[in-house]
């Protein structure tokens, strides 16, 4: 068949009433960039149109949507893959996004967490006939090349021949990722993107951008979303990595973040980034790192770590399945090792019953006089496609974010220091709520 048009939309997100986390600011919309590349490689012409890094309203978006005469259109339901594991749980922006658009979009089709968790619950919500389960490149090109939807894997669609009214053929896709090729992004976007993720040490003197090292993880933390996607371990090739590093470097990026679920000790990264002038932020845990090797971490050019504590009891660190082999004096030892080489260190920490609130003071206080920032321990949200959602309600559902976001509300008082105020309930947020 002839290439078909496909618009790429990642909505301009807000998120007032949210419980949203995660940063604000607007972030290279990698799943995106990704499809676009896949698409065009296959014959199709796409276009990224991206409200958030561009401020578009609603009805800019409408028009440049209209303007591409798209036979089919994509929406994002998470702001970027860096947050598809802590997405908001309401689908208002996306809902009022596809709403504008609706009549001038083509086909329509949404990608995100919500539709690889719940995805009855999202084509309801949404009002479209079909929605992608799963790392949604790979299956984006199956839909624009006319594949018979029925038996795509990874898709959920509309049926009415379906008793339930839907079919929903295999499970969340994972995309083999390894071989994705060098990300080209637009010298406009990149010099508007002045947000360096994450980082504490130097005001931005030119622009920051995120990469994508390696994807999944091979661990299973009870408080993780990814059961239902981007599970699988993958490390990218190095090759095509470092190509689209330099091609950012090229553009005046100074910085990068690494949107890894779990940046993973990998010294041929490491030694290849000491040698470019460039310096980069990542998420890990210390416990899986060597001494050695967090000095070449330094060396490399990392100034800011997220390291994942979580709790500072062993008994803490159990209940939330960490398989940390470290005691708390030893994860310590490694928080301070690395601040010594890394001018910014967070140890981040979740409430959890087992943590005295007088012990976890104190320990923040003997890490912050070495140097290291230990946030006070934030309220877990048992996100859909966790395991703490599962161990809680079982699997999930087409209520499972109300499910959430009403338990999330009964059980806490308190909330993350970056919420605006006390988070409102889903039927308070989204348009249309699943039945």
């Amino acid at each position: 068949m002839s290439g078909i048009r496909v618009c790429l939309v990642n909505p301009h997100w807000s998120f007032e009433g949210s419980i949203y986390f995660g940063c604000r600011e607007p972030h290279l919309p990698l799943e995106l960039g990704y499809s676009k590349a896949l698409l065009e490689r296959a014959g199709h012409e796409a276009i990224i149109i991206d409200g958030h890094m561009d401020g578009l309203s609603l009805d800019e978006i409408r028009r440049r949507v209209a303007a591409f005469r798209p036979d089919m259109t994509v929406v994002t339901t998470a702001p970027s893959y860096l947050f598809w594991r802590c997405a908001p749980p309401e689908l208002r922006v996306p809902q009022e996004v596809i709403d504008t658009i609706r009549d001038v979009a083509g086909d329509m089709v949404a990608v995100g967490p919500h539709a690889s968790t719940t995805p009855r619950a999202a084509l309801k919500k949404l009002a479209l006939d079909t929605v992608v389960m799963g790392e949604c490149e790979e299956t984006l090109v199956r839909l624009a090349n006319g594949e018979d939807r029925r038996a795509i894997p990874g898709v959920a669609i509309r049926d009415a021949a379906m008793e339930s009214g839907f079919k929903i053929t295999g499970g969340p896709q994972a995309a083999k990722f390894t071989d994705l090729p060098a990300l080209r992004w637009p010298d406009e976007w990149v010099r508007k993107h002045h947000h360096h993720h994450h980082r504490f040490d130097a005001e931005p003197t030119g622009p920051g951008a995120e990469v994508e090292a390696s994807r999944g993880c091979p661990y299973s933390c009870s408080f993780c979303a990814k059961e239902n996607f981007r599970d699988k371990y993958r490390r990218r090739d190095l090759t095509l990595l470092l190509e689209e590093i330099d091609g950012l470097i090229a553009q005046g990026v100074e910085y990068l973040y690494f949107v890894d679920e779990i940046f993973l000790p990998d010294r041929r990264l490491l030694e290849a980034l000491a040698e470019r002038p460039v310096k980069f932020g990542v998420q890990t845990r210390l416990d899986l790192w060597k001494f050695d090797m967090i000095d070449l971490l330094g060396r490399a050019g990392c100034v800011s770590i997220e390291a994942g504590v979580e709790s500072i009891t062993p008994e803490g660190r159990a209940l939330l399945d960490k398989n940390c082999k470290l005691g708390t004096d030893e994860l310590t030892e490694r928080l301070v090792a690395a601040k010594r080489v890394v001018p910014f260190v967070q140890a981040n920490l979740i409430e959890m019953p087992t943590d005295d609130d007088a012990d976890i003071a104190a320990w923040r206080e003997v890490v912050r006089e070495r140097g290291v920032w230990a946030n006070d321990p934030v309220p877990l949200f048992p996100y859909p496609g966790s395991p703490d959602y599962r161990k809680l309600f079982g699997l999930p559902d087409d209520q499972a974010w109300e499910r959430a976001m009403d338990y999330y509300l009964r059980q806490f008082a308190q909330f993350s220091d970056i919420q605006e105020g006390r988070p409102l309930p889903l039927s308070a947020l989204e348009r249309r709520a699943a039945e």
